[in-house]
């Protein structure tokens, strides 16, 4: 097996309507393309959700119904984003959230997606034991990572899935990248969503930070 950093990445990140995907949508995605170990693409795009953002997400993300009213639908570029993840590991910050908006997305566009995921809430509770959180915040914190690039902001696809390369990164100089390539591909797996999973996730994204999450 490749290691972590020489197979190509998609490092993911959604910001949606709420927290049920069955029932829920996009808003936002954004896909750092990793190959290598090096950035070879950002895509970010705003996405119509087809129904009104609720008052506390406009608040959370900054994304109101104005901007997304022009925004395309997901079933407009469900196949150029399924192709720009086709073939790549699928890394989120509590990839369970994305992973599970993005199969349903893709499901009513009529594509099967599931791709091997690597969680890195899970990850870093692997390489950091001694912590007691693993949210994105305390991550931001616990190793100084930047939002100072153009575009970024926390609580947006973009700003959020550059922190998360940022993390992995700055795991890979403090635990060595040999350690974190080990942990990454015990995590690595073709995720299943539990039937039930629906009430968990929506309680996440409400707290916006799941168990040790995101």
């Amino acid at each position: 097996m490749k290691p972590l950093f020489d197979a190509p990445l998609a490092i993911v990140d959604l910001e949606t309507t709420g927290g049920r995907p069955a029932r829920d949508c996009v808003t936002e995605i954004a896909v750092v393309e990793i190959d290598g170990g090096e950035v070879v693409s950002e895509w970010s795009t705003l996405v119509n959700p087809g129904t009104s953002i609720p008052h506390w997400i406009q608040a959370l993300t900054g994304i109101t119904n104005d901007m997304v009213a022009a925004a395309p639908a997901f079933e407009d570029l469900a196949a150029d984003l399924y192709e720009r993840l086709d073939g790549r590991v699928f890394v989120a910050h509590n990839a369970r959230f994305d992973y599970g908006f993005l199969r349903h997305a893709f499901e009513r566009a009529g594509l099967r997606f599931q791709p091997r995921t690597l969680c890195t809430v899970s990850l870093s509770r692997r390489l950091y034991p001694r912590h007691a959180r693993h949210n994105l915040d305390s991550l931001i914190d616990r190793h100084g990572l930047q939002f100072d690039f153009h575009g970024s902001a926390r609580h947006r696809a973009l700003g959020d899935a550059r922190a998360v390369w940022q993390f992995l990164r700055m795991a890979a100089e403090e635990c060595g990248a040999a350690q974190v390539e080990r942990a990454a591909h015990g995590l690595l797996k073709v995720p299943v969503l539990p039937a039930r999973a629906d009430h968990a996730l929506a309680a996440a994204l409400r707290a916006r930070v799941p168990p040790g999450g995101r």
